[in-house]
């Protein structure tokens, strides 16, 4: 790949003095000098999402092996689980409760459509499900979700709300502690802007309080935070992505949350108006600022793969001519310019 390659795809491009922390030479896991860098690492991640009283586990595993965790801890402790799934990453949810022989029940959402609250509450009042599961954004479609009606839902009928914050972390409005949230997950390929490998899951109090039931050897909550007292991880972490997550953290909180995802706010608006101009429809009826889905009806066969000739990465969807453009990491407006006018030279084509 060439040194001018532009990423829409999740982190985006990344600034030279994170990267560069990778060809660097790093420390031995089992020293002080790590736990310290662990420990100030955890305690950045719960200011940025607010909760002071919690934890946060870190794994050397995708966002998914952080929703497999949650599953094999906390989700088995309950009788039934009850998800949201409006797209494939709602359907995991189920996929790992099926897999792990949780009983669940599954509450539908149109594609890129935002949930009928209503219909939502009515719902659990019948099912009277032990937790809820559910995404921010799902990032499959780019369709934010309003937490504040959903936690209040739970609270009502006394539903734990696990919630994966993977792409809305540091791009949405995010408030752990107020909105009563219990667990959340996150992964460092997003928000965080650094390379795929680490995965964070966040206990409130309340939820530290439970004795989890493990069903993995690897994922076991209880093994994490007993290591974790010392600054630590059970098995060997990803030692470099820790560095590169450390050095991240310390940018975000001189930044503050607010100013980063006004950031990310004023990107993901100047590329939907480039999508309006050029007559390309944004389905999600409330898009995250994280990511853009929009359809482009013409040559879009050809066009991811026309992109990659021109070193530009965009997601495709799993829906055809529907494509997926991420906010975060380095981008300017004109780069937004210039890779609206490259979709648009493919699709006149």
């Amino acid at each position: 790949m060439s040194k001018n390659m532009k990423s829409y795809v999740f982190p985006g491009n990344i600034e030279d003095s994170i990267l560069q922390i990778g060809g660097k030479p790093f420390p031995y896991m089992r020293t002080e000098q790590f736990s310290e860098l662990v420990k100030d690492s955890e305690k950045m991640l719960r200011s940025l999402i607010n909760c002071p009283n919690g934890r946060v586990i870190s794994y050397t595993a995708s966002g998914t092996g952080a929703m497999d965790a949650v599953v094999t801890n906390y989700v088995t402790l309950f009788s039934k689980a009850f998800i949201i799934a409006g797209g494939s990453f709602g359907y995991r949810w189920k996929s790992l409760c099926d897999y792990y022989q949780c009983s669940s029940e599954v509450f539908e959402v149109p594609f890129a459509r935002d949930i009928n609250y209503v219909e939502l509450e009515d719902a659990i009042a019948s099912s009277r499900p032990g937790v809820l599961l559910c995404q921010h954004n799902e990032t499959s479609t780019g369709q934010l979700y309003n937490l504040e009606k959903i936690a209040a839902i739970c609270k009502k009928y006394n539903v734990s709300l696990v919630v994966d914050v993977i792409s809305s972390f540091l791009s949405d409005e995010l408030d752990m502690d107020a909105l009563g949230i219990d667990i959340c997950i996150t992964s460092s390929q997003k928000g965080l802007n650094i390379a795929p490998g680490l995965s964070f899951i966040f206990l409130s109090s309340k939820a530290l309080q439970l004795d989890f039931a493990p069903k993995s050897y690897y994922f076991d909550f209880a093994e994490n935070l007993k290591n974790l007292e010392r600054g630590q991880t059970p098995y060997s972490p990803a030692t470099t992505l820790f560095m590169q997550l450390h050095a991240r953290l310390q940018k975000d909180v001189v930044l503050g949350v607010e100013a980063i995802i006004a950031s990310v706010r004023e990107k993901a608006l100047y590329f939907r108006e480039l999508c309006k101009k050029n007559g390309w429809e944004v389905p999600a009826e409330t898009p995250s600022n994280s990511i853009t889905g929009f359809f482009v009806r013409r040559n879009s066969d050809i066009l991811f793969k026309e992109l990659i000739k021109q070193d530009i990465f965009i997601m495709p969807g799993g829906t055809p001519g529907y494509f997926r453009v991420s906010h975060l990491g380095i981008q300017s407006k004109e780069d937004l310019d210039n890779l609206a006018e490259r979709i648009k030279e493919i699709e006149n084509r």
